[in-house]
């Protein structure tokens, strides 16, 4: 089975990442988009995020019933902070029979040389790149297994989203109606 990871703090997951996932893995060659929770990303401040399992619970929440969507804990067990390359690693050795690609935003390709091992997820990983707005071509553009792919993007952000919610903004058309409910019921990104 060929596996997608979108990895993400998702905090919260948004219909812009729920929109992303399911665009990717209805128009490429992936049978299942895994949205991989980072329990903490080494370029993000760890004290914003929410718990890791509320994080998970509201991927769920949002994924719903769509079977070609999956929520994935695989970096709660990893040691910390979470690098690619060796969820990669690990991911190959529990799951032999699958083929993993990554999925990233533009963004991330430009910062690409600062991850762990680049080098090497470049030499053996598919990656698939949703442009961002305001995307320029780099070195990695053009290399045979990075896919740059015409995703349409809601110009939202998790940020944006907790930003409002602390400011008492409903946030209601945002964010998958299960995932709303859940934060407004448990008062979450409130303060």
């Amino acid at each position: 089975m060929n596996i997608g990871l979108f990895f993400g703090s998702f905090n919260p997951v948004h219909n812009g990442h729920l929109m992303i996932a399911n665009y990717i893995v209805e128009t490429t060659g992936l049978d299942k988009v895994w949205l991989v929770v980072s329990p903490h990303n080494p370029f993000k401040q760890k004290d914003t995020l929410l718990n890791e399992y509320d994080r998970l619970h509201l991927v769920n929440l949002g994924i719903g019933e769509n079977t070609r969507l999956q929520a994935s804990d695989i970096e709660f067990k990893l040691p910390k902070p979470s690098y690619t390359i060796d969820t990669l690693t690990h991911l190959k050795e529990k799951y032999p029979q699958h083929n993993f690609s990554l999925i990233m935003g533009s963004d991330n390709l430009h910062s690409f040389h600062k991850w762990k091992n680049a080098e090497l997820m470049l030499k053996h990983y598919q990656i698939y790149v949703y442009k961002r707005k305001g995307f320029t071509e780099n070195q990695y553009a053009a290399l045979e297994n990075v896919h740059l792919l015409d995703v349409p993007l809601l110009d939202i952000s998790a940020s944006f989203i907790r930003e409002n919610i602390r400011k008492k903004i409903s946030m209601q058309y945002f964010l998958p109606e299960k995932v709303w409910e859940y934060i407004q019921l448990n008062h979450l990104f409130s303060s």
